[in-house]
């Protein structure tokens, strides 16, 4: 965010002139004004690819340099040329990380081998599932922050993909700004969105925003659409100059026609029929609502201490039935069957966080810690029924209208209840101006409840298992240290560890140890020009103490262990005026270290090698000025999944925008300009293999205010 003022020197040349009377006056040069950049956590007033600031796997803002692990940021630039509305979207540009395409809202997201099973909030946490679709809508989004691998610390359990943060949109102390937008694309996709912000008095210490926005169409798979609501709004007020209250209210509901992905031949090699092939019934139907309240009081002391409490109350339910393959394909491109799922699903999560940042001298030395405790309660309901259709389906000429849609009543129940908490610290030492050194741990109480049960008729007949979960006292440790080179170059070194707890028991009864993700990482960053980020790093991520059933037993040990290796490089920002840029690249080697599978690869959805692009060139001058032209490249190495592999492959797309003048601009844009053949995601022989979007041509106008 730029800052217009008067520098010293500025103010000082203007006193010198004044002061020598008017014959230096006639001789004086008017000078250009002299803008200040100041750091902004906020992204949507910068047209940069690149920021200054990020809170992800920390509890406050602060520069990409001083977090000690790699980092990468999709900013409100970047979330407006790539006309991205859904995290899955934008995240595909993410270097290192891998989308396992689905419907729009129901795709899972990996790094570094792992899935993502949470997403943040402002800092605060809830569980996300692929298969319910409850992953925001952008509108609501000022910027994403990815952090890639273990981020226990602040949370204790989960994956060892890292941690996806979302800045939500602020309330602004202006009078008045936003923007309306409209789009569309070639498969009759269509979407508006509404966003108004200001102060709601005088001296704007109340302000709010609202953000409506609705799209709705068809995908270009045939019977596939999807349509999604969003609601938002958000109040802030200064209680006092250092005190702070902030409260959104976000609804979201996704109306979707689902589809599962085309089945491969039973030899595991895939079928390339038209793009636009499906295996989905005319019935299928997948419906969800989603509505999320964010709490925070912050309090800023005299002596720079922070004092924050937050919250986080998040409702999320699915109730969706439909169709796939329930059958490898004959060489005919026919199916012999169709299997069908429905689900009625709830959850319901509070998290809690309470924390103090304290800037300190500790003799002689700068230092800062943080201190906190937090709390989260995860409730949720589903009732599932299943079934197979048989009879014969031809991909090719596909005609479901002699499938009925089925009587559904419900045969199973799962309750799951978990509860956790913990309390943390971290200690940041700087024995001189280059050095810093950071320790932290965290200790963890966690307990939960999975209870399954057989149900007719809407009642419940008996119970079919129950998983219990208990860890008390688990200490999850952290070190780091950055060491700066020069004033804009960064070493730095980290050991970050993540757990998660276990139902199964060994021979004695006793709940296993937890499944524990330990990772070293080592890596450059460096600011260069004062306009891009830019990062390479090494990670050697290893996962232990997951479980092993025992032959011929009903008991199981922690024994196996899986690692995750490689190299990434990124950078973002403006390497010359008007030229932004975020590229990067990947290698990912995973595999299993022990056991039956020792030697072989461990996360066969993740490629070797992964490149990743993006660009758009603002024209200054000449006759094509108030243009602006990019575009976009995704290759990919291979993948696979249980024996079906999908070819590498390489996508460019293309985009321009146009200013129109009095905040008014249109954008163009042609997704997979080549009209590449490719799939974008492999499952099973049945299911979960997806053709990636054939080209397709989008338009959209927007007008700022």
């Amino acid at each position: 965010m730029a800052n217009h003022a008067r520098t010293p020197l500025h103010l000082a040349l203007l006193a010198s002139t004044a002061l020598a009377g008017p014959a230096l006056a006639q001789d004086a040069v008017d000078l250009e004004p002299i803008i200040v950049k100041s750091s902004s956590y906020e992204t949507e007033d910068s047209d940069s690819y690149a920021t200054d600031l990020i809170s992800v796997g920390e509890k406050a803002a602060v520069s990409p340099r001083e977090v000690p692990q790699s980092t990468t940021v999709i900013t409100n630039a970047q979330i407006k040329d790539g006309g991205y509305t859904a995290l899955e979207e934008a995240l595909a540009d993410a270097p290192g990380i891998m989308i396992l395409n689905n419907d729009v809202g129901r795709s899972s997201i990996f790094s570094r081998g792992y899935e993502f099973d949470y997403l943040y909030f402002d800092g605060l946490p809830a569980p996300v599932s692929s298969i319910y679709g409850t992953q925001p809508d952008l509108s609501i989004v000022d910027h994403v922050e990815v952090l890639k691998g273990p981020a226990g610390l602040f949370i204790g359990t989960g994956e060892p993909a890292g941690a996806i943060n979302m800045r939500l949109k602020q309330a602004t102390s202006v009078a008045r700004k936003g923007y309306y937008t409209f789009s569309a694309d070639s498969n009759g996709q269509y979407r508006g969105e509404v966003d108004v912000a200001g102060a709601l008095n005088e001296s704007g210490t109340v302000r709010g925003r609202a953000v409506v926005a609705y799209g709705d169409g068809d995908s270009f798979i045939d019977m596939s659409e999807n349509g999604v609501t969003s609601i938002y709004g958000t109040l802030a007020w200064d209680i006092s100059p250092d005190t702070t209250l902030t409260f959104s209210l976000s609804h979201m509901e996704r109306d979707i026609s689902p589809y599962n992905g085309l089945p491969s031949y039973a030899d595991n090699s895939l079928i390339w029929t038209d793009v636009d092939a499906t295996t989905a019934a005319d019935w299928n139907q997948f419906d969800n609502e989603t509505n999320d309240a964010v709490l925070a009081l912050e309090h800023r002391f005299a002596n720079g201490t922070r004092l924050k409490f937050s919250a986080r109350q998040s409702y999320q339910d699915a109730d969706f039935l439909y169709a796939y393959s329930g059958s490898a394909a004959a060489s005919d491109n026919t199916i012999s069957s169709l299997r069908w799922l429905g689900r009625d699903f709830d959850q319901d999560s509070l998290a809690l966080d309470v924390h103090a940042d304290i800037p300190f001298f500790l003799g002689g030395w700068e230092a800062n810690a943080i201190v906190g405790a937090d709390w989260q309660k995860v409730s949720s309901t589903a009732y599932q029924a299943s079934g197979v259709i048989s009879g014969s389906w031809d991909l090719d000429d596909w005609d479901v209208s002699d499938v009925a849609r089925p009587d559904v009543s419900y045969t199973s129940r799962t309750d799951t209840e978990t509860t956790s908490k913990g309390i943390y610290s971290q200690l940041r030492l700087k024995p001189n101006d280059a050095l810093t050194l950071i320790g932290g741990a965290r200790v963890s109480w966690y307990e939960g409840t999975s209870t399954a049960y057989s149900v007719s008729s809407g009642t419940i007949t008996g119970t079919t298992s129950e998983d219990n979960y208990d860890v008390s006292g688990h200490v999850t440790p952290f070190a780091g240290m950055t060491y700066d080179l020069s004033p804009s170059t960064t070493l730095y070194a980290s050991y970050s560890e993540i757990f998660i707890p276990q139902s199964e028991v060994d021979s004695g009864g006793s709940l296993l140890d937890p499944v524990e993700g330990q990772q070293y990482e080592i890596g450059v960053k460096a600011r260069v020009w004062n306009a891009v980020n830019v990062s390479a790093a090494l990670f050697d991520l290893t996962e232990v103490n997951r479980p092993v059933a025992v032959d011929g037993e009903s008991y199981y040990v922690a024994g196996e262990e899986v690692r995750s290796r490689g190299f990434e490089a990124e950078a973002s920002g403006e390497l010359l005026e008007g030229l932004h840029v975020a590229a990067g690249y990947t290698y990912t080697d995973t595999e299993y270290l022990n056991g039956t599978s020792e030697g072989e690869i461990f996360s066969t959805y993740t490629p070797d090698h992964m490149l990743k692009l993006q660009t758009m060139y603002d024209i200054q001058q000449g006759v094509l000025a108030g243009w602006s032209v990019g575009g976009r490249v995704t290759v990919m190495s291979s993948f696979s999944s249980r024996g079906i592999e999908a070819p590498g492959y390489g996508v460019v797309d293309l985009m321009t925008k146009k200013s129109l003048g009095n905040g008014a601009l249109v954008r163009l844009g042609v997704s997979n300009l080549f009209d590449k053949d490719y799939y974008a995601r492999v499952g099973s022989t049945s299911v979960f293999n997806f053709r990636g979007a054939p080209r397709t041509f989008e338009v959209a106008f927007s007008k700022a205010f």
